[in-house]
């Protein structure tokens, strides 16, 4: 491998600054650098890649195709540098923390009690927790950037370890004032005439859907808008005529309360399972223990 032509973060980090400040003078005061600095650092760079990175467009510098692949590869680097620091800095502060990552949906709804709970448990401890979607927190997990995960979905890794937590199912709901409330069973050939609110694509609860969907031969959805929070489409439901399918535990309050109405499905439910995920160097960890101790003690009675 060729080592005597890498580039320097400094390098990087100039280019980045660059691009996303909108000038050299810009990226300068960020840097607490000179502007002939900046200048000598981006010629270093096109001397590293053998290729102009940035040319002039009247008074304003814009990236070339080559420029556009080495600033990419500036912010994979120097965000995996950060993920880094951030790492030994966990390792230099001893094992009294947790660093925890959640799916969207279970943060919003579960995640609140069960910090609050092992906090009035387990004082001495930290939780450091971050939410994301399923295959990005199962790469951090491979990657020991995180130490504990609670997922919508198994990860399919050597070196992460699940177990089931809890079970859940996907509910259809609509709110009040919809035509479907109150309603008996809705026969599955009519899910095609519905509206719906749903997740996002890239969610698991959406994979989930997509997939229970076509296992019955629908494709194909009428969605009239896709929504990144549940907590935004509960209340969405309270106002219009769509209707969504939605995690039990996010919506059983607004269910018992009579702000939602579970619209059953002929021949169709949707079950699934919640799971918590550790990696295999990790199962010593004094707090991941305490935090699956009091998650167990967390039983799903929907």
């Amino acid at each position: 491998m060729e080592y005597l032509n890498l580039p320097d973060l400094k390098h990087l980090a100039t280019l980045r600054a660059v691009v996303e400040q909108g000038g050299v003078s810009e990226a300068a005061r960020l840097l607490h650098i000179g502007q002939p600095a900046v200048t000598k650092r981006l010629r270093a760079l096109d001397g590293c890649y053998a290729a102009g990175l940035m040319q002039r467009q009247g008074r304003t510098l814009e990236l070339t195709p080559a420029g556009e692949r080495v600033y990419a590869f500036a912010r994979l680097v120097l965000d995996h540098q950060a993920s880094l620091l951030d790492d030994l800095e966990y390792l230099r502060s001893g094992l009294n923390r947790l660093r925890l990552e959640v799916t969207f949906a279970i943060g919003e709804h579960l995640l609140p009690s069960l910090l609050l709970n092992f906090s009035d448990n387990f004082p001495q401890y930290r939780i450091e927790s971050r939410m994301g979607y399923s295959r990005h927190i199962q790469r951090r997990l491979a990657t020991g950037l995180s130490d504990l995960a609670l997922l919508e979905q198994a990860p399919d890794h050597p070196e992460v370890l699940v177990q089931k937590w809890l079970d859940d199912e996907l509910v259809l709901v609509c709110g009040l004032g919809h035509p479907l409330w109150g309603s008996g069973l809705l026969p599955v050939t009519e899910l095609g005439d519905l509206r719906y609110v749903l997740r996002e694509s890239q969610s698991s609860m959406r994979i989930t859907l997509d997939k229970a969907l076509r296992d019955i031969g629908i494709d194909q959805l009428p969605i009239a808008m896709e929504v990144g929070s549940t907590d935004t489409i509960v209340e969405m439901l309270q106002h219009g005529g769509h209707v969504s399918f939605l995690p039990r535990f996010a919506v059983d309050d607004a269910l018992n309360a009579g702000t939602l109405y579970h619209i059953k499905i002929q021949g169709l439910r949707i079950y699934r399972t919640l799971w918590i995920a550790r990696t295999r160097s990790n199962l010593k960890n004094a707090v991941a223990e305490a935090f699956i101790q009091l998650l167990r003690k967390k039983s799903w009675n929907g």
